[in-house]
């Protein structure tokens, strides 16, 4: 299987006055594509680190990360947020979105920023919404939208560009259960799509609809497993 992220020797370190806190100390990780994996641990064991990084809002102290062959522990701001715009699409907890642009225009936006056309823009962002089963409610904004309905929104927002991996920031956070099990099952149909995907949670049941277990500990991987999902 082909690399799509290689993660060596990876150390982020910061300094709080005087003092230096070690939030990763040497993290190595291989993601292939179209892998679904589930990065766990508590609070302050380094995850939310380790998925800045990859997800290239921070850059590593030492180490080396390549996606897709690319060494981005090289990239200066303007090009991490290329591949950001470009590779990486983003589903944080909570949403992120516009509250004064509807669903649609919340969706097309990281094609404005892409450069692309208009036809192609909405072309590309219903194809996005309707995976998601939005399409009735494209025209509404968030304020007019159920949680559940605003994650699906964020959703469709990480695929319209086709990134090359989608990263999923503890997405059921603010979702009661049953939603919660929806947007999952979202996931789920993502990966059996082809898409490769990484989330961040700290609650198990969650991490076990991945395909492969990462855990982490004070800045150490201390479990990298499969979940035993087929």
């Amino acid at each position: 299987m082909e690399s799509l992220i290689e993660l060596h020797g990876i150390v982020k370190t910061y300094r709080i006055g005087v003092v230096e806190v070690n939030a990763l100390r040497g993290v190595d990780l291989l993601i292939q594509r179209n892998e679904y994996i589930s990065i766990m641990g508590p609070s302050g064991s380094g995850k939310s680190t380790l998925m800045n990084i990859i997800g290239c809002l921070d850059t590593p102290t030492t180490g080396k990360y390549l996606l897709e062959n690319m060494p981005v522990h090289e990239m200066d701001d303007n090009r991490l947020a290329e591949i950001r715009n470009r590779k990486i699409g983003f589903v944080f907890q909570t949403f992120n979105l516009l509250p004064r642009a509807t669903a649609f225009h919340n969706v097309e936006l990281p094609l404005i920023y892409s450069g692309v056309s208009a036809t192609v823009r909405r072309r590309m962002a219903e194809e996005a919404i309707a995976k998601v089963g939005l399409t009735d409610r494209m025209h509404h904004r968030p304020n007019e939208l159920s949680g559940g309905q605003r994650q699906r929104v964020a959703i469709a927002r990480a695929l319209v560009n086709n990134p090359s991996l989608i990263l999923a920031d503890e997405p059921t956070g603010n979702l009661d259960s049953q939603t919660g099990r929806e947007i999952m099952a979202i996931f789920d149909h993502l990966y059996q799509m082809g898409n490769t995907i990484l989330l961040v949670t700290h609650e198990r049941e969650i991490a076990e609809h991945a395909h492969r277990l990462v855990h982490i500990l004070d800045g150490n991987i201390v479990e990298d497993s499969r979940t035993g999902r087929s």
